[in-house]
């Protein structure tokens, strides 16, 4: 009996000291982990002010105003200004919203510090698509819609033609569908971002709990 009261007892200050060690490993977690919950809210939230700020960007509608900031060309006639100005509607838009994606990239090193650096294609990924937008929008401005009714083409090279104008469309303008090709690129950014900060949002059973847990 005193044997097994004396390994009860040194299984219970076992126990004991096991409890504070871990508690205090658990608190560092805990603030640690805090700060990761933080850093995650703030790149989500930012992510998806980006992508409200590229919807408006891409938005199909817009008044005759816009793209009038555009410097012109002396040689250009008032129909190639008049497309010029179209295409230039991204880069005004993109100039009201530039904050955002400013603010995004700058937390792409914190990110990946906090995540790993597999994450950097979250933002990469971010980038190529709104430069894909810019690209879109200048091909359109400068050469497709150029073309359109005022080169003389064959058959094949104008069905080709036509394709290719309207992928850049796709890109430049919303049509407002989950088909539309920057959503689709958008949401798989998005289920990446999301699998990287799961676990902050996903509470373990501590070290510290199981020991102080009244099993009985």
């Amino acid at each position: 009996m005193i044997e097994l009261a004396t390994i009860a007892q040194a299984f219970a200050v076992f126990a004991a000291c096991w409890a504070i060690i871990s508690g205090i490993g658990a608190w560092k977690r805990e603030f640690i982990g805090k700060r990761q919950i933080e850093l995650a809210e703030q790149v989500l939230a930012k992510f998806f002010e980006i992508r409200d700020a590229v919807a408006f960007i891409r938005n199909p509608f817009s008044q005759s105003s816009e793209g009038s900031t555009r410097r012109r060309a002396d040689h250009e006639t008032p129909e190639q200004a008049q497309l010029l100005d179209r295409g230039y509607i991204v880069v005004e838009r993109y100039a009201k919203k530039e904050s955002a994606f400013v603010e995004f990239s700058t937390l792409k090193y914190r990110f990946m510090a906090s995540f790993g650096p597999s994450t950097e294609a979250i933002f990469s990924e971010t980038n190529s698509v709104l430069n894909s937008i810019f690209i879109s929008a200048q091909m359109l401005a400068t050469y497709y819609w150029q073309r359109q009714g005022r080169v003389k083409m064959e058959q094949d090279e104008f069905q080709r033609h036509l394709d290719e104008m309207h992928k850049h469309e796709g890109v430049f303008w919303d049509i407002g569908t989950e088909t539309d090709e920057v959503r689709t690129k958008f949401n798989a950014i998005q289920a990446k971002l999301e699998a990287a900060v799961k676990p902050c949002f996903q509470e373990p059973l501590s070290t510290y709990t199981l020991f102080t847990k009244k099993w009985f």
